[in-house]
């Protein structure tokens, strides 16, 4: 289910297919997945349907997209999730396995830094930041701050403009 007042309300855009494409489970440490700015639920609710033995919890700031969210998990029985609404991580309150993201690139730069630079707090050691963005809506800037933060950054895949990139804590 989706709505006028979501990101990619036709259909599930390119950038996040992409993304969860390129996601891995291997490696990730014991522990849930955080989908930050997860809109009506397509990343979060993928991985918790592939994961059903761990818990993802889903944040956004849009009301609606939090209702959609739940409908959606409802509709495909999936259980594993918490969905609630945070300002980046102003609600959240434990650290994490990996947090994924397809950041709101029209909320600014200072918010999509603000996610990426607040994940770090966020993620157990070892546990990942996985990003899509598009090379256009500033993919390189990501990358440097993902790599000021973290001390490192990988580019998972390249595909039609769009970049995965996925930073480890130490």
């Amino acid at each position: 289910m989706t709505d006028n007042g979501v990101f990619s309300k036709h259909t599930v855009d390119f950038g996040t297919r992409t993304l969860l494409a390129t996601f891995s489970f291997a490696n990730l440490p014991t522990g849930d997945i955080l989908d930050v700015g997860a809109g009506y639920g397509p990343i979060g609710l993928t991985l918790a349907k592939e994961q059903p033995q761990r818990h993802v919890d889903l944040t956004d700031v849009n009301e609606l997209a939090l209702k959609l969210a739940k409908q959606n998990a409802a509709r495909n029985h999936i259980t594993n999730v918490t969905i609630f609404s945070s300002d980046q991580y102003s609600a959240v309150t434990k650290k994490y396995a990996a947090i994924v993201t397809n950041p709101p690139i029209r909320a600014g730069k200072k918010v999509v830094f603000g996610i990426l630079a607040g994940a770090h707090a966020h993620l157990l050691p070892q546990g990942t930041l996985t990003v899509v963005i598009q090379k256009k809506q500033g993919a390189p800037s990501a990358k440097r701050e993902m790599q000021r933060v973290f001390g490192n950054v990988q580019v998972l895949a390249k595909n039609k403009g769009y970049f995965i990139l996925q930073s480890v804590r130490a």
